[in-house]
């Protein structure tokens, strides 16, 4: 017997497919700022929409910054929003991106340097950047500290709030924390945890850290990471509640970003194995000569076991090849960090010597001189030895 579907049903399932298809295919528009200019609307940037590596659809912001897309594809978690323009770092997104702004950072030079951008929804309006690192608190109230300042300090909701380093200090712990102003004296908000807020981490060139707030819990402070006195990068991303309401009082930054309340993150079995396979690709990638492949299937691998400490090692020699120096730096220090087993000495020892090459190119004899003797004291080499002699000849303390 034949199915008979009615004009009633044929009716409903065209609707159906109607509906589905125009809620794939909702267009995008976004707003794209720079990160350090105030209100400076970016035109000529490239906004990519892509879905799962495969599909995507893109098009150039106009002289107000906007664009608009009409992807194939849903507006959701598992689309990507990839911004360039020379001259400027590529953004990495996690959609929804929808009515969104996003700000895009001006590649940096120096090398232990670091931007810090801020971006939300439309509420809270007021969220605020905070840098704390001794004898100096980087906020709305003192807009400069040592080697450090908030370029921009937005106000009316969606950001961008930007605080660059432009050198950290060794041997100083920096704590990155975001306020919620807006319901400052209300401690058991859940505002913050709805902003949508995302926090974009710069070194050089590269976009190295993305966070995105906590959904889960109360609070109006968000403390992101802390970048330790060795230059590594710690993780808290908590959300807290404070009491203050005009401003926060750098004593309330006193119990946050500590050392002992860094929480051991387990890495599945599964995670651990895809990020092997994805090292291991890059190596593949790297011999074969292609660094930007090498370096993006590196850091996927890093996504994956934010503790394998290989992965930051092949990462640093992938950058040091693609002149991206700066980038080097930072996971060669993650590697330090990580190294263990049978051939951490080996790994703290050539990661500190990398450094110190990068350093003494940029002949910054003292951060050399520093770097080579650290090297030395994990393990013997008359190399280190050779490197360390040089520095001193060239009048390094």
């Amino acid at each position: 017997m034949k199915l008979r579907l009615t004009n009633t049903v044929l009716a409903t399932a065209a609707l159906s497919l109607l509906v589905a298809g125009a809620a794939a295919a909702a267009p995008v528009g976004v707003q794209i700022l720079s990160a350090t200019v105030k209100d400076k609307k970016i035109d000529g940037a490239t906004v990519t929409l892509q879905k799962n590596g495969e599909q995507s659809v893109s098009a150039n912001t106009d002289a107000q910054g906007q664009v608009k897309l009409s992807p194939t594809f849903a507006d959701d978690a598992s689309t990507l929003m990839i911004v360039k323009k020379p001259g400027y770092s590529n953004l990495v997104v996690k959609c929804p991106c929808n009515g969104s702004t996003y700000a895009i950072s001006p590649v940096m030079n120096n090398l232990d340097g670091m931007r810090i951008v801020l971006n939300w929804g439309a509420n809270p309006a007021d969220l605020d950047s905070h840098v704390v690192y001794p004898d100096n608190h980087v906020y709305f109230m003192q807009m400069r500290g040592a080697d450090a300042k908030l370029d921009v300090d937005d106000t009316n909701g969606f950001g961008p709030e930007t605080i660059t380093i432009d050198r950290k200090h060794v041997g100083q712990r920096y704590v990155y924390a975001v306020h919620d102003f807006t319901d400052g004296s209300n401690p058991n908000t859940r505002n913050l945890a709805n902003s949508g807020a995302k926090v974009f981490v710069y070194v050089g060139q590269t976009l190295i850290r993305t966070y995105y707030v906590p959904t889960t819990g109360t609070g109006n402070l968000w403390t992101v990471f802390a970048v330790t006195e060795d230059g590594e990068f710690q993780d808290f991303n908590t959300l807290k509640g404070v009491t203050s309401h005009d401003r926060l009082q750098t004593s309330e930054f006193a119990g946050i970003g500590r050392a002992s309340d860094l929480q051991a993150v387990n890495y599945s079995a599964s995670s651990q194995d895809n990020a092997k396979r994805l090292n291991s690709q890059g190596e593949a990638a790297y011999h074969a000569g292609n660094l930007d492949e090498a370096i993006r299937l590196y850091q996927e691998a890093i996504e994956l076991n934010g503790n394998y400490g290989q992965a930051y090692s092949n990462l640093g020699l992938a950058f040091q090849k693609a002149n991206r120096t700066a980038e080097a730096m930072w996971a060669n220090r993650k590697a330090i960090a990580l190294a263990s087993g049978s051939t951490a000495a080996t790994v703290r020892a050539s990661s500190h010597y990398n450094n110190g090459k990068i350093y003494e190119a940029a002949s910054q004899w003292d951060d050399a001189l520093r770097e080579y003797r650290a090297a030395q004291a994990e393990k013997s080499n008359p190399t280190y030895d050779k490197a360390i002699a040089r520095m001193m000849q060239n009048g390094a303390k």
